[in-house]
């Protein structure tokens, strides 16, 4: 290891937040199994950490959910978990830190435009978090994790505790036009620290409502919220 990546790879750890970490498991957890098809003497790929590092990451956000979500049901609370530990989520996690930057693989991969690929991100997260857990114990693991993916489970717990606002309007879509609803991205902000959708929705043509989010997903709950109050509201004078 030169003295470059001995340097850059203390640059990672400053931005996960962890003092030190064993060099040959900050390696490894790094080290795409590209690499090690191109140098089979490398020790070994990040595969198994990355197993390990989804066991842990998996535990760490069940009990999250658990303590944070107490009115939450058993498929409520696994809905929850899935959008958190999904690979697009940690890859956007991982990007922030820039992880890319930092994986060591093979050329042919390099050449694909490997340090960008949503599962090479993922991958690598998990095993750094593998390695944390296996050198730093459960707690620093835990804190990591916590920090690294602050937003995502934020925002998954605003999206998944309140009811189902798109599944209401398709519903009533169904019921009172005979089509489901139709959602149109009028705006969009990509810059990460200002990321940014409008969403409006629309039945046979007739705009609903608007919403507003840091998701995509975030932005169709809320122009279903403000459609199905819209039309209660309209209801609601009618039979005054």
């Amino acid at each position: 290891m030169g003295q470059s990546e001995t340097g850059d790879r203390a640059e990672l750890l400053t931005r996960l937040r962890v003092p030190s970490l064993r060099p040959d498991l900050l390696l490894q957890a790094l080290t795409h199994s590209s690499y090690l098809n191109e140098n089979p003497s490398t020790p070994a790929s990040n595969e198994r950490l990355e197993f390990l590092g989804d066991a842990i990451l998996g535990l760490v956000i069940a009990r999250l959910l658990y303590e944070r979500c107490p009115g939450a049901g058993e498929g409520e609370l696994t809905r929850i978990r899935a959008e958190i530990v999904r690979g697009s989520t940690l890859a956007r996690a991982a990007a922030r830190i820039g992880l890319g930057e930092f994986l060591i693989l093979g050329r042919g991969e390099e050449a694909a435009g490997g340090r960008t690929r949503e599962r090479n991100l993922a991958g690598a997260l998990e095993a750094l978090i593998g390695a944390v857990y296996l050198d730093r114990g459960l707690p620093v693991a835990r804190a990591l994790i916590r920090r690294l993916l602050r937003d995502e489970i934020d925002q998954a717990i605003r999206e998944g505790v309140r009811p189902d606002a798109k599944s209401s309007l398709q519903h009533l879509a169904q019921a009172r036009w005979h089509e489901p609803p139709e959602y149109v991205t009028v705006e969009h902000t990509a810059d990460a620290p200002h990321r940014r959708f409008v969403v409006e929705v629309k039945v046979a043509g007739l705009p609903l409502g608007r919403g507003e989010g840091r998701s995509k997903r975030e932005a169709q709950q809320r122009a279903a919220q403000a459609a199905l109050e819209g039309l209660r509201s309209k209801e609601g004078a009618a039979c005054t």
